[in-house]
Parts: structure tokens; sequence; C-alpha cells
């Protein structure tokens, strides 16, 4: 799995469970970024009647949904497959 971090994107030879968790928390640690930098200055503007248009910047929810939600993501899947008792 190739993972946009914010040093841009790491592709191995073979990527081990230990890169998609380093990728992963990058990848939260952008999310962070981005809901303070972009989503809260976007409200801060609206209040005091700025005009700005915050439309285009980077939201990488998907891929952190991908990885982490409850269900049917990669670490769910993971999981799920290391608790059968012969699991591929």
């Amino acid at each position: 799995v190739g993972v946009l971090d914010s040093f841009g994107f790491e592709h191995f030879e073979k990527n081990s469970f230990e890169q998609l968790c380093i990728n992963f928390a990058n990848e939260r640690l952008q999310q962070l970024f981005n809901q303070f930098v972009f989503k809260t200055e976007m409200e801060i503007y609206q209040k005091e009647g700025i005009t700005c248009d915050f439309t285009d910047f980077p939201d990488n929810q998907d891929i952190i949904d991908m990885i982490q939600a409850k269900s049917s993501s990669i670490l769910a899947l993971l999981d799920e497959e290391c608790r059968l008792p012969r699991g591929s």
C-alpha cells in the first residue's frame, strides 16, 4: 500500500507492517494539521466576515478511514485474519 504522507509517497519493494503504521501515523498527523490550519481558520474567517476560498485544501480522511474504520478497513481485516486458526 502506497500512502501519501507529509513527505511524499513512499514506495518500497516490500512494505512491512511497521512501515504501514509509520505511514498511518503520518497521515493522522497530516489530518490534524489540515484540520487546524484549514478548517479552523476557515471558521474563524467566516465568523469575522472575511471572504476567502479554502475549498481546495488537502483532505486525507478517505485514506484514514481505509486504514482504521471500524469495519472493513485494513486494520480490521488484519485483525480478523490474525484471529483465524489458519489465516492466510
